[in-house]
């Protein structure tokens, strides 16, 4: 008789190994293990995809020198057209130089393929950790497993030293970083003017003050129709930025349809987080995505830039007065990032929105 399927103790016994998911790959394995599985329904094809075709927006930022206020206006227009329709726009000439970018996916392939007993030393479920290896952060709470291990970094506002992290990758992580903040300013100005605001508002607001690096690595997966690379979710930060490498397998929920966001070297992928969907009062919408079970036979990298703050941070948020009124009171009680984080990591990647929680 087959023995009963107890998920907590596989769980425990697979977490205990801190092999990741890479180390499932390297010891052979041709059936991934039960807590991996998705249900049927949930892990089915796409329905059939409309007619027409549609495309997440591309933006030139113009290395964000704008040569008049006509040209910044354009932009903005742009950017509030893409987080109306999509939650979602790639950006292109956005001053972060190609070679920076492929040395960081090279930067996070190379610590996902060292050594096992080398990752061990940075494997933690401990949330306030700044440097932390592992397989799921809901690993615990969510139903069903995803097949990706993370790297996460904290590197904003303090900055780390590079003896803090990987040795295989805490250079590039550090260039990266730094252009990175830049970069964010210039979207969080963007985004602020999109919303009617003043250029500086949200960065006033501290939201481009604290950056973590979420450094994905993606094997090949041997039974991909039967869990995915992340089901379906809202990322919990202001804003995430997306460096993804040519694998591809992340859609966007657009209309009812999962639209495939092709990979495009020079781009990065921009997306609204659930905190600027409170303050913003559901003026910008954070929209639901997911990567799909890596098909290829070589591993898919991706390095999400979350700008968030860190646990534990007592900044109290709620809708931006401005954006509220008698015709539009507040749709969200106010709340701290550590609530929003501690609500998220408990409920894990269920599908549905964490902002319900905090909704009056």
């Amino acid at each position: 008789m087959a023995g009963t399927y107890d998920r907590s103790s596989e769980v425990k016994a697979f977490d205990e190994m801190k092999i990741g998911v890479k180390g499932l790959v390297d010891a052979g394995i041709t059936q991934i293990p039960r807590i991996f599985h998705h249900h049927p329904h949930v892990a089915e094809p796409n329905p059939p995809k409309p007619f027409s075709t549609v495309v997440i927006p591309t933006i030139d930022l113009g290395g964000g020198i704008f040569e008049s206020k006509v040209t910044r206006e354009s932009v903005v227009a742009k950017v509030r057209d893409a987080v109306e329709k999509f939650g979602f726009f790639q950006v292109i000439n956005h001053g972060i130089p190609l070679d920076v970018m492929e040395r960081m996916k090279d930067g996070t392939r190379g610590f996902h393929e060292q050594d096992a007993d080398v990752k061990r030393r940075f494997y933690s479920r401990d949330i306030t950790k700044k440097v932390k290896y592992n397989t799921n952060f809901d690993l615990y709470s969510s139903q069903a497993a995803n097949w990706r291990d993370t790297l996460t970094t904290v590197m904003a506002p303090d900055v780390p030293k590079a003896v803090d992290l990987p040795n295989i990758c805490g250079e590039i992580f550090l260039e990266y970083s730094t252009q990175m903040m830049k970069l964010g300013e210039l979207i969080f100005e963007l985004l602020s003017e999109a919303l009617g605001l003043e250029p500086n508002h949200l960065k006033e607001l501290d939201c481009a003050k604290s950056l973590s690096l979420l450094s994905h690595y993606y094997p090949p997966c041997p039974e991909p129709d039967r869990t995915f690379g992340i089901s379906s979710h809202t990322d919990i930060s202001f804003i995430t930025i997306l460096l993804q490498d040519h694998i591809g397998g992340l859609q966007v929920l657009h209309d009812g349809y999962w639209i495939d966001v092709p990979p495009n070297p020079k781009a990065l992928i921009v997306n609204l987080g659930d905190l600027l969907q409170l303050i913003s009062n559901d003026k910008f919408v954070s929209v639901e995505h997911r990567v799909l079970a890596n098909r290829s036979e070589e591993p898919r990298i991706s390095i999400a830039s979350f700008f968030m703050h860190t646990i534990p941070n007592e900044q109290v948020y709620g809708p931006i007065k401005e954006l509220v009124s008698k015709q539009d009171p507040p749709k969200y009680r106010d709340t701290t990032t550590t609530e929003m984080a501690r609500h998220y990591l408990a409920k894990g990647l269920d599908g549905a929105s964490p902002l319900l929680h905090f909704r009056i």
